[in-house]
């Protein structure tokens, strides 16, 4: 397991677990990797200072099998709180921009919207976030 830091296009940096190098340049070529304050899909990797412990406060890296296990019960969470959600696909602003106006029945929705998008629902007081694992549309399941 690698651990990059990350940075949107907005200046958020957070970190992110990857079983290599090689696994990192695949999600970011893919579009899956997404921050996790604003849902901004245009992530670079951000200069890290390098991690050097102190002689005698050496600390083992997560074993990988604990980190797949971490990731597992995450997206199996996500999966759950997503059965009891519709999904909306690319008219996911306009649902919940509606719904929040009292125009249409207020439901669990999830969807795609573009940053644009998100940042004027959020500006506008309705209450959304980008969900931490990317979702993949039901037409594009196996």
């Amino acid at each position: 397991m690698i651990v990059f830091d990350l940075r949107c296009p907005d200046g958020h940096v957070f970190e992110a677990w990857f079983g290599s190098s090689r696994a990192y340049d695949e999600q970011r070529a893919a579009g899956q990797l997404v921050c996790p304050m604003c849902g901004a899909t245009a992530i670079e990797k951000a200069v890290m200072a390098p991690a050097v412990a102190a002689k005698g406060n050496r600390a083992d890296p997560p074993p990988a099998a604990a980190m797949k296990q971490a990731m597992a019960a995450l997206a199996a969470a996500q999966a759950k709180a997503l059965e009891s959600s519709e999904w909306v696909g690319g008219a996911f602003a306009a649902r919940a921009r509606a719904m929040h106006m009292g125009e249409a029945p207020t439901t669990a929705i999830h969807g795609q919207a573009s940053i644009a998008e998100a940042k004027a629902l959020v500006a506008e007081g309705v209450p959304v976030a980008p969900l931490p694992l990317p979702v993949v549309p039901p037409k594009q399941l196996n």
